[in-house]
């Protein structure tokens, strides 16, 4: 978990870089931080293998950043950042987290008034001391307020892509045990929802009290709230909440479908028992003489019922258990499917490594084919590539597809900015020469529902669009979906063939799960992707793939399921 948590104070020292106006840190303490924060082990481990040479061959870690990584790892802290908080008094962290707040305004309202954290924040707007201040006016003020409320909204779960790599290690730690026949974990984060409050774990073992000892001597754990034979709660580092119940082998399927939920979906479950005068519940299900019939799989519990076993990321009582008594349940798309990324950032703008860095390690990844989709000019802070600079990197691609030829396709591609009127920053006569053009809003965010809505239509039926990325602009936990009529692009994308992407980054999901199954229903063909800014991002893909099936996606519409050819030839149709 070190990770995320150093990961998290990079970013921090960057942010206090930007707000004095250092020029060029920020963006490198900014890459630093993706890098570990989407690492595959644990960066103290990494760095027992590898030393700080190590550390620096990490996308954006170079031996100034190495050292404060090493600083950190030995002693639990960067005496720079230190520094830095002493001097300028705030919680940075929580106010950037707000919309519209970046480091150089959290710096005017502290010498301005004060303004220290989120309450001192929300004060100066009620108080309306915010709209006097240059720059600042009374729309400004309420979208502050607007912005605190949905913050304090969502800030209490966490990303389900930033827990999952420790949850994954408490697991395989307790697995490890030789007194823990197996463990699973449960709740929401078994059904995949996009943020998790805490995480509950079922666990078999004839030992229950060796195992909570062990589980309570995870090196992560920050404090035991309570430790029993059979319930043990405890809170991470992270400030993540995690609830270990060992159960009896002949329950543990009726506890893990119970502790799965959703709630409703539970509810459903005993009612279809109770009419066939059953009990269902935690410890099993039982006849009407009290009699367990089943509850060690959760498959004989659903089989007993009349019914196919669900897979727990349709469970939320949205009509799944009616098509499982009809044997009707969609084959969902299966983890590992992915066949190619098709929205790649490379350091021709703001990602953190070469076409070819991101070829080796899509070709690693098993990955049989990638996009290029670099920013376009209009969005100058990225360095975004304008026409003769896509000419440039088309050339570089072609040689790079002739290097490695029959090892992976590298397509010619570009995430192409939708101006305001809903035009393209990119020539149509240029766009026709990419094999794979993604649009996508990146600005003028609070348009009315109806503009927004026509501007991102009019992008999306231009003859040389492919995709629309990142559909509802939304950054979970930060910054809303823009106002949009989606059923109203869905029916668009219907009517002009054209994709709408699940975007794979932990904090986008986007479309999210009920947009997906919109998709689903109208016929309308989605893609997968991670939108990686650096190689380490191709992790991420099976996250998008739990959104897909949380949206009852089959392979059928996902197109990057496809192989080369079949893709290709399904651009082709369109």
């Amino acid at each position: 978990m070190s990770n995320l948590e150093l990961a998290k104070l990079l970013r921090l020292i960057g942010s206090y870089l930007e707000m004095k106006n250092v020029a060029f840190k920020p963006q490198a303490y900014q890459k630093a931080s993706y890098s570990i924060e989407a690492l595959d082990e644990d960066i103290g481990e990494y760095f027992k293998k590898f030393g700080q040479e190590g550390l620096e061959k990490l996308p954006g870690v170079g031996k100034s950043i190495a050292e404060k990584i090493v600083e950190y790892l030995k002693t639990g802290k960067i005496k720079e950042l230190e520094e830095l908080k002493k001097e300028v008094p705030v919680d940075l962290e929580t106010l950037t987290s707000i919309e519209g707040i970046g480091p150089r305004i959290v710096y005017k309202l502290y010498q301005s008034l004060k303004v220290k954290n989120i309450d001192d924040l929300e004060k100066a707007c009620q108080e309306h001391k915010i709209r006097n201040l240059p720059g600042f006016g009374e729309k400004s003020e309420q979208k502050i307020l607007r912005s605190i409320k949905f913050f304090k909204e969502g800030s209490a779960r966490f990303l389900l892509g930033h827990i999952m790599p420790v949850v994954e290690e408490l697991v395989k730690y307790l697995s490890d045990s030789e007194n823990v026949k197996k463990v699973v974990p449960a709740g929401s984060y078994r059904r995949r929802k996009e943020t998790v409050g805490d995480i509950d774990l079922l666990a078999v073992s004839d030992k229950p009290h060796e195992v909570m000892e062990h589980f309570i001597h995870f090196d992560e754990v920050e404090h035991v709230y309570a430790k029993g034979s059979t319930k043990t709660m405890i809170r991470l580092k992270n400030g993540l909440d995690i609830d270990l119940r060992v159960v009896e082998e002949k329950s543990f399927g009726a506890a893990l479908s119970y502790f799965t939920g959703s709630k409703e979906h539970n509810v459903a479950l005993r009612e279809i028992a109770i009419s066939k005068g059953w009990k269902l519940n935690e410890y099993g299900l039982f006849d009407g003489k009290n009699k367990m019939i089943a509850g060690k799989t959760e498959e004989d519990i659903y089989q007993k019922l009349g019914m196919q076993y669900i897979p727990p990321e349709m469970r939320e009582n949205k009509g799944e258990i009616s098509l499982a008594q009809k044997n009707k349940l969609p084959k969902l798309i299966e983890y590992g499917s992915i066949r190619g990324d098709l929205q790649i950032q490379t350091n021709w703008t703001d990602g953190q490594n070469s076409i070819e860095e991101m070829v080796k390690a899509a070709i690693e990844h098993g990955l049989e084919y990638i996009c290029i989709t670099d920013h376009t000019k209009s969005l100058a802070m990225t360095g975004g590539c304008d026409e003769k600079k896509l000419l440039k990197q088309m050339a570089e691609i072609d040689k790079l597809n002739a290097k490695y030829k029959n090892k992976i396709k590298i397509l010619k591609g570009a995430e192409v900015n939708i101006l305001k009127d809903g035009t393209l920053d990119i020539k149509d006569e240029i766009l026709a020469k990419l094999d794979f053009v993604g649009v996508a809003v990146h600005s003028h965010f609070n348009l009315p529902r109806d503009v927004q809505t026509l501007r991102i239509k009019k992008a999306l039926i231009n003859p040389y669009v492919d995709c629309l990325f990142h559909p509802t602009g939304r950054i979970i936990n930060k910054r809303p979906a823009y106002e949009l009529d989606i059923e109203e692009i869905i029916d668009t994308a219907k009517k002009y063939n054209k994709i709408l992407e699940i975007d794979a980054y932990p904090d986008r999901l986007d479309l999210k799960d009920d947009h997906i199954r919109k998709c689903v229903e109208k016929g309308v063909k989605m893609v997968i992707d991670t939108d990686a800014h650096s190689f380490l991002h191709y992790v991420y893909l099976d996250l998008g793939v739990s959104q897909a099936r949380r949206g009852w996606a089959t392979a059928d519409d996902i197109l990057n399921t496809l192989s080369l050819k079949d893709f290709l030839r399904a651009l082709n149709k369109k």
